[in-house]
């Protein structure tokens, strides 16, 4: 059940890279002002969920993956949290955002759970 489990993962991960290179348009509202280079780090971003959505379908590189997932969605809080800006909100609720932040913190622990 757990290998089922990371696979979905990875293939979530796999996906959502694909979606910055596919629809890379999509991310740029939701780049912060204050974050320079937007499209470098729509690509980078795309390339890191496409590295480690793979490396988490292989038992050798699974938990650098894991960690590396772990890190990356932390990394991305800023982007959420920037968001409760209502100038930034992008014409989302307050608490549509709030729930994307705890789903932030969801697919987090459900990368961390998987670390062996």
């Amino acid at each position: 059940m757990k290998t089922l489990n990371v696979y979905i993962m990875g293939i979530i991960y796999l996906y959502l890279g694909i979606l910055h290179f596919t629809n890379t348009e999509f991310y740029y509202p939701y780049m912060p002002k204050f974050l320079p280079f937007h499209w470098e780090l729509i690509i980078a971003s795309g390339i890191a969920e496409i590295i480690l959505g793979i490396g988490v379908l292989f038992e050798r590189s699974r938990n650098y993956s894991l960690w590396g997932i772990v890190l990356m969605l932390i990394a991305f809080l800023p982007v959420h949290i920037n968001m409760l800006i209502p100038e930034n909100s992008l014409g989302n609720s307050l608490s549509a955002l709030i729930f994307r932040i705890f789903i932030q913190f969801v697919l987090i622990f459900w990368a961390w759970k998987n670390i062996k």
